[in-house]
Parts: C-alpha cells; sequence; structure tokens
C-alpha cells in the first residue's frame, strides 16, 4: 500500500509537466502532458483490475526493465550512455525519464538500435560488440516492464530510404505502393506472433510484473507530405502511413492478449509528425540531435508522460475495482 501511495502522489506531479526530482544525469528533463488516456488493464496471471493494482503496488520502488528497439532507445539523443555503444542508448529516453518519474527502485534499459522481436531472445551483433539477449534482464522480482518493438521487423525506417529513392521516379505518383503493395501489411501480420511470443515470455519469467506494450509515435501526415525533408512521393505519404496504422493496431490488439497494457503514441499525435513544425519525430533532414525517422527528445518526453499517464489511469482504475 504505502508503493501505491507512492506512485498516486508522484504520478500527478510528472503528468502535469513538472520535472522528476531525481532527474537524468545530463541535467533536468520535463514529461510532456499531451491528451489522456484509457488504459486497458486486462492481466494476464493476475488476470483484471486486482491483479492491476497487486501490479501496481511493486512499480514504485521497484525492478523496471525496458525492452525495445531505436525508438525505446533514442539515438543521437543526448546524452549518449550504457554499452554496448552501439545501441546508442539515450539518458533521455521515455525509459530513463519513466525510471526517474516513478522512482524506480532498480532500472535496466536493456534497448538497443536496430532491435528485431528475434534480438530479444538472443545476443544482437553491433558494432565492436554484442548486446545480450533482452528478456535475460527481465528476473522474477520485475515490476514492470515496457516494451517497444516490432517496427524493424515490418522494416519501416529502411522502408523509408527506399521509398525516397523511388520518389524520383514518379514524384506525384505512388511509386513506393505499386513497388511493395501489400507486402509491409503482410509483415505486420507476419510480425503478431512474434509479439505473442515476446509477451508470452515476459509474464513466464516475471509473473508479477505489470507490462506495457508502447506503441509509436506518428511518423508521417496522412495527406501530403514535405519534400526535400521527407523525399517521399504524394501518393506513398498516406500509403505510409496506413501501414504505420496497421503496426500500431497490430500492437494494440496483441497487447490486450497478452495481458498487457498498450500505450496508444499514434493516436492524438496529429500534427507532430516529420513534416510539423511542431515535430516529435525528425524527418530525414534533421532540425534537432535524434536520428532521422526517429523521435527526438521532445517526443521522448511525451511518450514518457504518455506512460506514466497510462500508469495513473490503470491504478484508478483498479482503485474504483476494489
Amino acid at each position: 500500500m504505502r508503493r501505491w501511495i507512492a506512485l498516486a502522489a508522484v504520478v500527478p506531479t510528472i503528468i502535469t509537466g513538472t520535472p522528476a526530482q531525481a532527474a537524468p544525469a545530463s541535467g533536468p528533463a520535463r514529461l510532456v502532458r499531451t491528451w489522456p488516456e484509457t488504459a486497458s488493464p486486462e492481466g494476464r496471471g493476475e488476470a483484471g483490475e486486482r491483479g492491476v493494482a497487486r501490479a501496481l503496488e511493486r512499480v514504485a520502488g521497484g525492478r523496471y526493465v525496458a525492452l525495445g528497439d531505436s525508438f525505446t532507445a533514442g539515438p543521437l539523443i543526448p546524452r549518449q550512455h550504457g554499452k554496448p555503444f552501439a545501441c546508442l542508448r539515450s539518458d533521455h529516453n521515455y525509459p530513463s525519464l519513466v525510471a526517474h518519474a516513478l522512482r524506480a527502485g532498480e532500472f535496466a534499459d536493456v534497448s538497443c538500435s536496430a532491435a528485431t522481436t528475434a534480438d530479444l531472445f538472443k545476443p544482437q551483433h553491433v558494432l565492436l560488440g554484442n548486446n545480450p539477449a533482452q528478456l535475460a534482464a527481465v528476473t522474477p522480482d520485475t515490476a514492470l516492464v515496457t516494451v517497444g518493438i516490432g517496427g524493424n521487423d515490418v522494416g519501416f525506417s529502411k522502408t523509408l530510404y527506399s521509398c525516397a529513392g523511388l520518389s524520383l521516379t514518379a514524384p506525384a505518383g505512388a511509386p513506393c505502393m505499386k513497388h511493395f503493395g501489400a507486402t509491409l501489411t503482410d509483415r505486420v501480420t507476419a510480425t503478431a506472433p512474434r509479439i505473442t511470443a515476446v509477451l508470452r515470455t515476459i509474464h513466464e519469467r516475471a509473473p508479477h510484473a505489470l507490462v506495457v506494450v508502447v506503441g509509436y509515435l506518428r511518423i508521417l501526415p496522412s495527406a501530403t507530405g514535405c519534400w526535400p525533408s521527407v523525399p517521399a512521393a504524394a501518393g506513398d505519404v498516406p500509403y505510409l502511413d496506413r501501414v504505420e496504422r496497421s503496426l500500431n493496431r497490430m500492437l494494440a490488439d496483441e497487447a490486450r492478449r497478452g495481458g498487457a497494457i498498450f500505450v496508444d503514441n499514434y493516436r492524438g499525435s496529429t500534427g507532430h509528425d516529420m513534416c510539423s513544425a511542431h515535430r516529435w519525430v525528425e524527418p530525414i533532414l534533421i532540425t534537432h540531435a535524434a536520428m532521422p525517422v526517429h523521435p527526438n527528445a521532445l517526443g521522448m518526453r511525451v511518450v514518457a508522460g504518455r506512460v506514466v499517464a497510462t500508469l495513473a489511469a490503470a491504478r484508478s482504475a483498479a482503485a474504483r475495482g476494489q
């Protein structure tokens, strides 16, 4: 109960944008409150609201493990730290901000740029080193696990670069859609059982943990693009946006089926894509310190605030259910 009270006390402060009391080493960061979220606390093992209530009691001051790809790691966002260095983790990525906000007693960020679902189960070979299998960090005493994965299984970022080259052949057309067709959505479908396996393994390794699947920020607008910052043909912009929506829907579905809470970062991020002046994701021609086609520091603060707000909503729902 004391941990529950501690979490309840810190969440309202964090989601309104007040700096966390225990800030990252390179300076304080503000979490950004964006829009409300209704959590879906459907448990696995400890089912339903009572299971969420018990899990939340262990979060504040407990062990938090962050799994994921570069949208989790935060490549090129200052300050880069951790080993192996080629994983390109930032100490201002959303897991770091969430850990400070929740005052996690122990924090393990094992996310790594270019990771696929396979790299959660086996070591990932990166430049000058290996990142151990990410799931190895999930131990029986883990209280909270966030996982942001799946984009590299679909090959979304690589596809954007391919589409940039194809756009030169038909700037007003949809050469990328013509080239890839249903391939990308087929990859989304093929990724779903891999997400199932990831969530099942997390629950097996940490049966009392609260598991949160973190969706992807909106990358592109739904209609027109912004050449040359994002060199995509006019007809390919909505096509690629549909693919990302499909990816996020799949992640939401798998979270619900797999006893996890889903954080929807796509919905509500209209006007903050790569083509926006107030962007949360950097375009190919970057304007802030971040990897192209990846969240910038503001985007990471938004996602962190979203995760904390979702946990607060889950806590409230669990309290009402008691």
